[in-house]
């Protein structure tokens, strides 16, 4: 397998507060990598300097080999238009219906008419199980169908990237556990590398094969490697502990990273 996406010696930093130092790290094609840590780490940081929406103090991110972070503008556009990218709260316009939601990315950035858009739109929102709800506007459905709309919007040109921010926030268990298995038959299907925050246990063991830990006493990237390895293997106590019960630092995992 080759690296999809390269983070090299990143940097994340707000002025003089540093966020993050010397991050790198690898993701290959078609895995999904977790972005996981403690509370206030900068796990979405991370993600908004991956995607550009904030700069690096230092370092870089490539993907499939081109670096991004160095790219001009016109370069840059034609990377993002590989990637599908949901936020936590979704990030659907609220005065918009379901369709004229999914459309814009079509309307933007394709040549297709009306009709071939609407049998995109109707292919899309039957993979993500909401066939039919084309005329629904995001406050006429659930939380966990809005998630679902934001992914269906995300796959609209068929990204070779997908990107989500906290993908389960505030769902239940069981739709969780939907989005989950949806995300991971999706990315399957589209044979796309998945980038995703989260601190959900039960998300990161159910579909990532590789995460990676970023420390908030440290502030950089402890370790990386496959979820239950860094959770029976990793040389950080303060690792281990994430994975097995959830990632409370606990004195003596203090101790052992200050050791």
């Amino acid at each position: 397998m080759s690296s999809a996406v390269v983070v090299d010696q990143m940097t994340l930093a707000y002025g003089d507060r540093v966020i993050q130092r010397e991050l790198s790290f690898a993701v290959e094609t078609g895995q999904i990598c977790v972005i996981v840590g403690g509370s206030g780490c900068g796990k979405s940081t991370l993600l908004r300097h991956m995607l550009g929406l904030a700069e690096p103090t230092h370092g870089s991110v490539s993907f499939e080999g081109q670096n991004f972070t160095h790219a001009d503008q016109q370069q840059r556009m034609a990377m993002r238009l590989q990637w599908g990218v949901t936020f936590q709260q979704g990030g659907l316009i609220s005065a918009m219906s379901l369709a004229e939601n999914l459309s814009l990315p079509l309307e933007l950035y394709t040549d297709l008419d009306a009709r071939q858009r609407a049998e995109l739109i109707e292919l899309k929102l039957a993979l993500v199980g909401l066939a039919g709800y084309q005329n629904y506007y995001p406050s006429e459905i659930s939380g966990g169908m809005r998630k679902r709309a934001a992914l269906a919007r995300a796959l609209m040109l068929d990204p070779k990237f997908l990107f989500f921010d906290e993908p389960s926030a505030g769902l239940d268990p069981i739709s969780s556990r939907r989005l989950d298995e949806l995300i991971a038959s999706l990315a399957a299907s589209l044979g796309a590398t998945v980038i995703m925050v989260t601190h959900e246990l039960d998300s990161i063991f159910a579909i990532a094969n590789h995460a990676a830990y970023l420390d908030n006493v440290s502030k950089t990237l402890l370790d990386a490697g496959p979820p239950a390895y860094l959770r029976d293997h990793s040389d950080h106590a303060v690792v281990r502990e994430f994975f097995s019960r959830g990632g409370q630092r606990s004195s003596a995992s203090k101790e052992t990273l200050n050791a």
